[in-house]
């Protein structure tokens, strides 16, 4: 496999760019280390984010930790999406320590995405880490992809959502959630 750096070198070329120019000569190396941090999402699991941070709790309340910022990279184009994660769950005996559903959201943010996988990941990963009643994830983003090129539609906003369990099943706990995130 090429070095990220030698790929970039050649993308460069590839636009017509001068590699000897002041400002280019070492943007392969740093274009390599800003793609290794933004894909670092490969390199993390879940036992490792959450750290042992899954705590013993009494409370049975809808968990929610809104308006997470996140930062990912499209699979067709490797253009940035960004927007915010709405993450919600019904508790049953055990409760996630609040950075890591952040961390969580992050860790599958940091991989060449689609919008729609990656709202399903973290409900799932969420759901497995809680075994609690249910979760909703909801989530809005803009796309480089249809801003910067393409239809180039600059207010567009993306939403997907995932509902497993009581959010799924029962409309009073998904509406709950839907209300709570409008603030």
């Amino acid at each position: 496999m090429i070095p990220m750096a030698q790929a970039y070198t050649a993308i460069l070329q590839g636009v017509g760019e001068d590699l000897n120019r002041d400002g280019l000569q070492d943007t392969p190396q740093r274009a390599a280390k800003a793609m290794e941090y933004l894909t670092h999402g490969y390199h993390q699991t879940l036992d490792e984010v959450l750290n042992g941070a899954v705590f013993e709790s009494d409370s049975e309340e809808m968990v929610i930790v809104r308006d997470i910022e996140l930062y990912s990279l499209c699979e067709h184009h490797i253009l940035p999406f960004i927007g915010k994660a709405h993450v919600a769950y019904l508790p049953t005996g055990k409760v996630i320590g609040l950075s890591k559903i952040a961390r969580i959201v992050d860790m599958y943010a940091r991989r060449l995405q689609i919008q729609e996988n990656l709202t399903q990941q973290i409900a799932q990963a969420v759901n497995e880490v809680t075994n609690g009643l249910g979760v909703g994830v909801i989530i809005e983003c803009q796309h480089m992809c249809m801003m910067m090129r393409g239809v180039q539609k600059q207010n567009s906003m993306m939403t997907t959502s995932s509902m497993l369990g009581r959010f799924r099943s029962d409309i009073n706990t998904r509406n709950e959630f839907l209300q709570l995130i409008r603030g």
